[in-house]
């Protein structure tokens, strides 16, 4: 295989243009006049962030449980506490170790969102391996929730040269794993529009880089838990000043804790203060984005 200093313009080219940003979904105004949105996302992994990596550690299963027993519920105490709702991007082998979590969220009108099968890096399947698993993930998510998943985020951001694809195929209305952005555009394969919607990520929105610790590598938290606040609030600040998205992705085993979990509370106080903002869930929001455009999706059979 050749090095990339000796690909000739179409070969790299190809590369960077097989999943683009297209055109911008911002709309020209947010429901009820609201000045922004705001999506609040949690990323679910709980044990699977070891199973993944074939892991035995007891330690972090037992860190991964703590997402669900003491993590989720005081997050939806603050979300309760604010009448909002949220998205929760679960493994479907999270959603099998806690499937009455997921019922309850779901009914309670949050939305569960696809988030792989045990939290699999996608660069590293072949595509009918990719496929297979976030087929299985959607129909698990399905059977436990009682609702099938209209949107997915890559575990770790991590998209193949055949994720875009799969999910065409599965028919989803948007992904939250891009960052070509800050506001939600419509993703191009090829250059081609898909009608899909792209509500973009970044890890300065990520409570897990500031927070994540291993103590058999170089990872440490490193970050105060007010600076980790001030941090969202400029990106919150910053997206109602230009009138966009503020979309926040958290971990119930990361920002769960007593320590922590104020980020989230004082961040939706200063939200609700400001009285111009559209709280909703990632598929309200993509709806919302899709028709304003008269998006037409663009799904494989």
């Amino acid at each position: 295989m050749s090095e990339p200093h000796e690909w000739d313009e179409q070969t790299w080219r190809a590369r960077v243009n097989a999943v683009r940003a297209g055109r911008s979904l911002l709309p020209d105004r947010w429901p009820g006049g609201a000045r922004c949105a705001v999506a609040l996302s949690f990323d679910s992994d709980h044990e699977t962030n070891e199973l993944r990596d074939g892991g035995e550690s007891v330690a972090r299963l037992s860190w991964g449980e703590f997402g669900s027993r003491r993590g989720i519920p005081r997050i939806r105490r603050v979300l309760d506490k604010h009448g909002v709702k949220a998205s929760f991007f679960v493994p479907a082998v999270s959603a099998m170790l806690h499937p009455d979590e997921q019922r309850e969220l779901s009914d309670d009108g949050h939305e569960i969102g696809l988030h792989g099968w045990i939290h699999e890096l996608n660069t590293r399947l072949d595509g009918a391996t990719e496929r297979e698993l976030m087929l299985r993930a959607a129909d698990t998510l399905e059977s436990i929730s009682g609702k099938r998943p209209v949107g997915m985020r890559t575990p770790s951001w991590d998209y193949s040269p055949n994720t875009l694809a799969i999910a065409q195929e599965m028919g989803l209305l948007y992904d939250s794993s891009l960052f070509s952005d800050d506001d939600p555009y419509e993703i191009l394969a090829d250059g081609e529009p898909t009608g899909m919607v792209e509500l973009p990520v970044e890890w300065i929105r990520d409570d897990a880089v500031y927070f994540m610790m291993n103590r058999f590598g170089a990872q440490r938290p490193y970050t105060p838990p007010a600076d980790v606040l001030d941090i969202f609030l400029r990106e919150f600040e910053g997206a109602r000043e230009e009138g966009g998205l503020f979309l926040l992705t958290m971990h119930p085993h990361v920002t769960g804790y007593r320590s922590r979990i104020f980020i989230l509370d004082e961040l939706l106080n200063r939200i609700s203060e400001a009285g111009d903002c559209w709280v909703a869930t990632h598929e309200q929001i993509a709806r919302y984005c899709a028709d304003q455009a008269n998006l037409k999706r663009n799904t494989e059979s």
